[in-house]
């Protein structure tokens, strides 16, 4: 009886032992009229790339909420290399009808480019239902299903094109030492939202710092605007990139407390329109 005993006790232990290494549930949130709505890492990756391209065009957060909620419904968000019939991609466009060829397709700047410019071609869809704009574009079989994803499309949008501040947060994994690039970084500051400003520059405890300048995307008066959709789109694209921290105006988000943005305390804050991302390096 006292060996069955000691066996269960080891048991507990052991269970307890793994429960506490368990890996951290990586997701990213966005709020918005106090509701949370929660995407995972690889979508919230793509969400940053479809709102950093209507922030690109300087077109609305509507687009952007259209856009989005379309991809939720045609790919869950995702880039994928097949689909009905010969649809493909991150909206699930055919290349028989004309959106392009697959290569064009399964590029994601390319494909979330032509969705924007079929919603620019319908007529004050900016005060259209959803499911309305979106089957302008999609002729979808299913054009009600677009709905249902308006409220976690609606949140994701305004946070990244910055009408949102502090709403976009992501809790993720510890990042591995030397995994951060500033090149990297850089590139997809270029692909997703064009050619800003960027200083690299070692942080005091080894990581890297990468400043980046908002103004090329908009007027003066939209710099602080701006800059919470560059820092934003930085937080949702901090699991492929190694971010480990963000800084605008008085805000930061860190990796270690990925769930919430805290005023900074430790340094001046950051400029208007100027953001912060420092990289595991």
């Amino acid at each position: 009886m006292l060996v069955v005993l000691a066996a269960a006790v080891t048991l507990v232990v052991t269970v307890l032992r793994q429960h506490d290494a368990s890996p951290v549930a990586e997701r990213c949130a966005a709020s918005i009229d106090g509701t949370r709505w929660f995407l995972a890492p690889d979508q919230s990756d793509n969400a940053a790339l479809v709102a950093a391209v209507g922030v690109r065009r300087t077109l609305p957060a509507r687009a952007v909420t259209i856009a989005l909620a379309t991809a939720l419904q045609e790919s869950k968000l995702r880039n994928l290399s097949g689909g009905d019939r010969d649809s493909l991609g991150i909206f699930q466009q055919r290349p028989s009808q004309g959106w392009g060829t697959p290569e064009e397709i399964l590029d994601p700047v390319y494909a979330t480019g032509r969705f924007y410019d079929g919603l620019a071609q319908v007529d004050g869809y900016e005060q259209l239902p959803i499911t309305e704009a979106a089957q302008a574009v999609q002729r979808s079989g299913f054009p009600d299903a677009y709905a249902q994803h308006e409220g976690v499309a609606r949140a994701y949008a305004s946070a990244l094109t910055g009408w949102s501040p502090n709403a976009l947060t992501c809790t993720l994994a510890e990042a591995a030492p030397g995994s951060g690039s500033a090149q990297a970084l850089v590139a997809r500051v270029q692909r997703d939202l064009g050619d800003l400003p960027a200083q690299v520059q070692p942080s005091a405890d080894g990581e890297i710092d990468v400043a980046l300048d908002a103004g090329p995307l908009g007027p003066e008066t939209d710099r602080t605007r701006l800059g919470w959709a560059v820092a934003q789109w930085a937080v949702a694209v901090a699991q492929p990139l190694a971010v480990t921290r963000v800084e605008v105006a008085d805000q930061v988000w860190d990796r270690s407390d990925g769930d919430t943005w805290t005023t900074i305390t430790d340094a001046e804050p950051v400029g208007p329109g100027s953001v912060v991302v420092t990289l595991a390096g």
